[in-house]
């Protein structure tokens, strides 16, 4: 179960050792004891292939990532969405009916494991996959996400990052304050800054937009492709927001692609074919969703590749923003 790029954290993964007794102690609490773990996604969290009679993903979660609550909510929320159809990764309780434990001062849980294909390899389509079928189904996935999520009634307590106009533009995004980026040029920071103030106005004006739970970064990574369909994966920054960011999310990482066009229809009709929403507003989030990139890739900068991907996001975020500034 891969993951994918999520914002900027600060606490370093444990050391080896530490991990494996954190394993040591984790793997009994569901009555794992003796099953072999494999490490296959060291990114935010270290996610572990856990070979039971069923196979299992554990999830050991960096320190200060998400509080206790908020993951407790994200299992809660994809428990519900498994629970009406969505395939998504459904939470493994422990032995005493627990989502997720404290171990070691780290919190760990466990899911079901979903097997696919990967829908993008390299930043781009996965070549073994049909791009058509694959991203209209993708839409009508999502689609079904919202509708689903919308027929849930979360619990109190339920604590999730908020995608709204102070999450997206305020003074502390996110994603990070993405018009203060060291590697701007002033030219660049002075239009990121001017479209920054210009968005948020447009956004704080905006009334009766489609609003809710939203996976918030369902870039083709979080994606496999499965027999009956796209899994939806990796909840990490799941939380409210408006849907049209959700699609903007997708429509963005086809741009990718030498022809995004056809994609990006087949996505937004699969979309629409299974729920509506007005897309009018559409260029707007695909700017928002442009410029947060240049605020997550801040602490990431003395990373491998980090520089191209730099490069990559000011661009969009350039162009968005001044198609955005002439509309």
């Amino acid at each position: 179960m891969p993951s994918s790029l999520k914002a900027p954290k600060d606490a370093p993964l444990p050391p080896s050792a530490a991990v494996s007794d954190t394993l040591a102690q984790a793997l009994p609490l569901w009555s794992l004891q003796g099953c072999a773990a494999t490490l296959v996604a060291a990114r935010e969290n270290l996610v572990y292939r856990i070979d039971a009679p069923q196979p299992l993903a554990l999830r050991l979660h960096r320190r200060g990532m998400r509080s206790a609550s908020q993951l407790l909510s994200e299992l809660e929320w994809m428990a519900a969405l498994a629970q009406r159809g969505l395939s998504v990764p459904r939470p493994h309780p422990a032995l005493d009916g627990a989502l997720c434990h404290a171990v070691g001062g780290q919190i760990v849980d466990v899911l079901g494991w979903l097997d696919g294909v990967p829908m993008c390899l390299g930043g781009t389509l996965n070549p073994l996959v049909d791009g058509l079928t694959a991203y209209r189904a993708l839409g009508q996935a999502m689609a079904q996400l919202h509708l689903k999520s919308d027929d849930w009634v979360p619990p109190a307590s339920f604590d999730r990052p908020v995608w709204d106009a102070q999450g997206l533009l305020g003074e502390a995004p996110l994603w990070g304050r993405f018009w203060e980026n060291p590697l701007l040029s002033a030219a660049q920071s002075a239009l990121l800054t001017h479209a920054r103030h210009h968005a948020l106005a447009r956004l704080t004006a905006l009334r009766g937009a489609d609003y809710g739970l939203i996976h918030a970064d369902l870039v083709q990574e979080n994606v496999l492709i499965g027999p009956g369909g796209p899994h939806l994966i990796d909840f990490d920054d799941g939380g409210f927001g408006y849907r049209l960011f959700d699609m903007a999310t997708v429509l963005n990482f086809i741009l990718r692609e030498a022809d995004p066009a056809p994609l990006q229809d087949a996505f937004v009709q699969g979309y629409l074919a299974t729920r509506p929403i007005d897309l009018c507003e559409l260029p707007l989030f695909q700017a928002l969703r442009a410029f947060s990139y240049v605020g997550w890739i801040v602490p990431r900068l003395s990373e491998d590749g980090a520089q191209a991907r730099q490069s990559r996001f000011v661009t969009l975020a350039c162009q968005m923003a001044e198609r955005m500034l002439a509309s």
